[in-house]
């Protein structure tokens, strides 16, 4: 079950959250809607890669990552995007493209889209595509530890 890991690490720390069970979907707009979340309200995960070092750039669903704006918060012109090949074997109990924002269970950086922080609450999917997690917005930041930047198209 690809959320035990998440399950047991929140638990572990007492955190409060929600699995809400939805349809299966793929792109963070069809998870929104399927979950009946707002596409502002929704963390997508995109996974990039910082000077050959895989990371998490965690954005609201409804936005786009700004390539320039991440390099510029990471002090290097070396990062992009990176492939489903290049980063699926780094989760082995999530379904590609579904892992949750939680880098520091893979030992990955975590850049986070400023946007987020408007909100209470952040859902993401939650390892598979037919599950999200919705916890609180401060619990998240204090366990992940992001680097919480401007990062999001304008």
């Amino acid at each position: 079950m690809p959320i035990r890991r998440l399950r047991e690490f929140l638990d572990s720390h007492n955190v409060k959250y929600f699995v809400v069970s939805h349809s299966p979907a793929y792109t963070a707009q069809e998870v929104a809607a399927s979950a009946h979340v707002p596409g502002k309200e929704l963390a997508k995960t995109v996974m990039v890669t910082i000077e050959g070092k895989p990371a998490m750039a965690v954005l609201p669903a409804s936005t786009q990552l700004d390539l320039e704006r991440l390099r510029s918060v990471a002090g290097t012109r070396d990062a992009g995007l990176s492939g489903e090949q290049e980063f699926a074997l780094l989760f082995p109990e999530c379904e590609t493209g579904a892992m949750p924002p939680f880098g520091n269970l893979y030992g990955l950086d975590v850049y986070v889209a400023e946007e987020l922080e408007e909100d209470e609450d952040i859902a993401f999917n939650a390892g598979s595509h037919t599950e999200l997690v919705r916890l609180a917005y401060r619990d998240f930041k204090r366990l992940v530890n992001p680097v919480v930047a401007a990062l999001t198209l304008k």
